[in-house]
């Protein structure tokens, strides 16, 4: 028998007693969802802008399907052979450069990325790891090493760890209006590359997400990631490609986000999670045969009781099934162009907004609080999430300022949907620009 439902602050109150998670100090609660649209207790309908995780929609009915059915004959470990799992492997290698013929099924991209330490560990002989700053890779122990977004706040940077900075163009090292940003940032992972083996360290794999998220919604340029796997190759490490949260078309005109980089571009290891099942636990490592040819010679097995499960690849499959069908990779990039045209205009009319970049449904709105020295608009930035939220637009920030505002929302996100976002928050700018007139005018009166 289903129990009455608790109200929201009896389920807040419980929550916070019992249930050691992060969430927000004003949290929604949240009892549907579908598409794009979140629901609470009450019924109010909220649009939801962040979450990639619902990849394909809330509650699709296609992936709903898929797993019901699946469910009803069988759900069991990979121990024995199943055609879903063959099935979906083939799938996915299909959309996969050829070289990376070879497939590990996992829970989660933390998962995913631990193994992708390990596969590189085991090839190469190496240790050592670079990262870019301000990169988040999962939450296990071996991934809080390699994610500056956690260790600074923890135990720190270990040894065997080395940090890059990040390819930004608007407020890195080198900026749009250097002649060749890529090699330059480049040139900065082949200099600690120099300063590793001067400490007789070596390198067993650099790892980046595809398009750096908690870094602020990076768009790294074009032939950075070429350049570095140059150097990396050079030094006897591979290249991880974290896909985790900007695969399976996200990025509009390709289905993995390291394609943006150009063809001749391919990672030695690629992991995915998070959309790959549209909400289920589910999460893979591809990579090339070679390197899982050196991974197996340990003679240690790899086995993951719920990877790769039945219900899981079924799940798998309909994702896949429903990007193609519904056209998601067309639709993202038509819709994700409509969306940055509009937030470009009010670039132009907002001197807050510093700067839009994205590619499909995965953009950054820049806020900042002057147009010179681009100081991040935390504060602002705060309030406007906040106000949003007060509206029923679900939005969040990241980057190290948590200044930049993150669009990330399932890719069945509409025209129209962005059009609610944008006047939204042209609303919201243009009331608290006069809010801050109006203080100033207060100001000089006073004195």
């Amino acid at each position: 028998m289903r129990r009455a439902q608790r109200s929201r602050q009896e389920t807040l109150s419980l929550r916070r007693r019992i249930i050691g998670l992060f969430y927000p100090n004003d949290p929604l609660k949240i009892v549907k969802a579908r598409g794009q649209y979140m629901y609470d207790e009450n019924g109010r309908q909220y649009l939801d802008c962040i979450n990639n995780v619902a990849h394909v929609g809330h509650c699709h009915p296609d992936v709903v399907k898929a797993a019901h059915e699946q469910n009803q004959l069988l759900n069991t470990n990979s121990r024995y052979l199943h055609d879903n799992l063959t099935d979906y492997a083939e799938r996915l290698s299909e959309k996969l450069p050829e070289k990376l013929c070879t497939f590990y099924f996992l829970n989660s991209g933390s998962e995913a990325n631990d193994l992708a330490l390990r596969l590189a560990r085991q090839f190469t002989k190496h240790e050592d790891v670079i990262v870019l700053d301000h990169a988040y890779h999962g939450h296990l122990t071996s991934l809080i090493d390699i994610s500056p977004y956690k260790f600074r706040n923890l135990e720190g940077q270990k040894e065997w760890v080395h940090v890059a900075p990040v390819p930004d163009t608007y407020r890195g090292l080198y900026r749009e209006d250097h002649e060749d940003p890529a090699t330059a940032y480049a040139n900065e992972v082949e200099n600690i590359i120099k300063q590793a083996h001067k400490k007789d360290r070596k390198i067993a794999a650099f790892f980046a997400e595809s398009l750096p998220s908690v870094g602020g919604q990076i768009i790294p340029p074009e032939g950075y990631f070429q350049k570095v796997a140059e150097h990396v190759h050079k030094a006897g490490g591979v290249f991880v490609a974290d896909e985790i949260q900007v695969g399976f078309g996200r990025v509009g005109k390709h289905f993995w986000a390291f394609q943006l980089q150009g063809e001749e571009f391919v990672p030695d290891i690629v992991t995915m999670g998070k959309p790959i099942g549209n909400g289920h636990p589910i999460a893979c490592v591809a990579t090339t045969k070679e390197i899982a040819e050196a991974f197996a010679a340990t003679g240690v097995e790899y086995f993951n009781t719920f990877g790769g499960n039945p219900v899981s690849c079924a799940i798998g499959l309909a994702v896949l099934d429903v990007i193609e069908k519904e056209q998601l990779q067309v639709h993202a990039t038509e819709v994700g162009n409509f969306l940055m045209k509009l937030l470009v205009e009010q670039k132009i009319k907002h001197p807050i907004i510093g700067d839009v970049r994205g590619s499909g449904l995965f953009i950054g709105v820049d806020l900042i609080k002057d147009q010179a020295k681009r100081t991040p608009a935390t504060e602002e930035a705060e309030y406007l999430i906040t106000r949003l939220k007060e509206e029923y637009i679900l939005l969040s920030t990241d980057g190290p300022g948590r200044n930049v505002l993150k669009f990330k929302p399932p890719m069945c996100f509409a025209m129209e949907d962005a059009k609610f976002v944008v006047d939204t928050i042209d609303k919201l700018l243009t009331d608290m620009e006069k809010e801050h007139l109006n203080q100033e005018k207060t100001s000089i009166g006073s004195t």
